[in-house]
């Protein structure tokens, strides 16, 4: 029976998909397969530590060394890794003309990297460092650089990876870690170019995504447990606009009562088989 439940799920997820007008929605169980790690779902770890917040980052120098050490071994993770099958299937689905943009609450960039155009990074980006002083931005790979010639000896090993680059270490093995300033004013703070908690997502990124959700024949949310506002006030919003909303992700999401489709599946086995009915279909239709 469940077999069978499943057969109807994905073709009613299909349906959608092939209709067109699509705004995907992605969380971080979309960038499992990658090999980054997810907070909630079933590849997820449970963390030792709380987030880091904004107002820890910019108050407490102790904790912004902190933040920087760990942060520092976990972006060779994210530095590495490729876009999945998911990711992949996500780029397949607009060239084939059916998602017309994408909203991810990642910050890993692999929307971009698999091909993906109209790209909304509504917490930011890992890869992007800013200076909260004089607002400059440079690359991540150019901070990494100085912080190794900053610190020639610091041999820490991550124990575990989460989704937003940071990792798991001991405070022990940060006390000596040495952190640098913006080269661009001279003094200024970096952080990373993402959003932190405490800290808010840019009102016109937030009314831009309000805008293609607004827009959209349907939404599709791919990998999220829409367990925070940020995300699900998006499915909200197309739920009351009459929008159908279909969620692909494994467990049980806080969306799932506003949905017209759930499948619980990995999306790098289920997405691809599903676009590979709906996209090559689109192709081989009459101009």
């Amino acid at each position: 029976m469940r077999q069978h439940g499943r057969v109807t799920e994905i073709d009613a997820l299909a349906r959608l998909l092939a209709a067109g007008g699509v705004v995907v929605l992605s969380g971080a169980g979309l960038s499992t397969e990658s090999g980054i790690p997810d907070y909630r779902g079933p590849s997820g770890a449970a963390r030792r530590h709380t987030p880091m917040t904004y107002q820890a980052f910019t108050g407490d120098p102790v904790a912004r060394r902190r933040y920087w050490a760990r942060s520092h071994l976990g972006w060779r993770t994210i530095a590495r890794a490729a876009p999945n099958a998911g990711h992949r299937a996500v780029a397949r689905l607009q060239r084939a003309g059916l998602v017309e943009a994408v909203i991810t609450q990642n910050v890993d960039g692999l929307h971009t990297a698999a091909g993906s155009t109209s790209v909304v990074e509504l917490h930011g980006r890992l890869d992007e460092v800013v200076c909260l002083d004089c607002g400059n931005l440079t690359s991540r790979q150019e901070l990494d650089r100085r912080l190794r010639e900053a610190n020639p000896g610091f041999a820490a090993a991550a124990a575990a990876v989460n989704p937003d680059g940071d990792v798991e270490l001991p405070d022990g093995a940060v006390a000596g870690f040495t952190t640098v300033d913006c080269t661009f004013c001279g003094t200024g703070m970096l952080k990373p170019d993402v959003v932190f908690f405490g800290e808010t997502v840019p009102p016109a990124r937030v009314a831009r995504c309000f805008d293609l959700v607004d827009g959209a024949r349907s939404l599709l949310v791919l990998g999220s447990s829409l367990t925070v506002m940020s995300g699900r006030r998006f499915v909200i919003r197309a739920a009351r606009r009459g929008i159908p909303v279909a969620i692909v992700n494994q467990g049980a999401t806080r969306g799932d009562g506003y949905a017209a489709v759930t499948v619980d599946a990995p999306l790098g086995r289920v997405l691809p088989a599903v676009v590979d009915r709906v996209a090559g279909a689109a192709a081989g239709a009459p101009a």
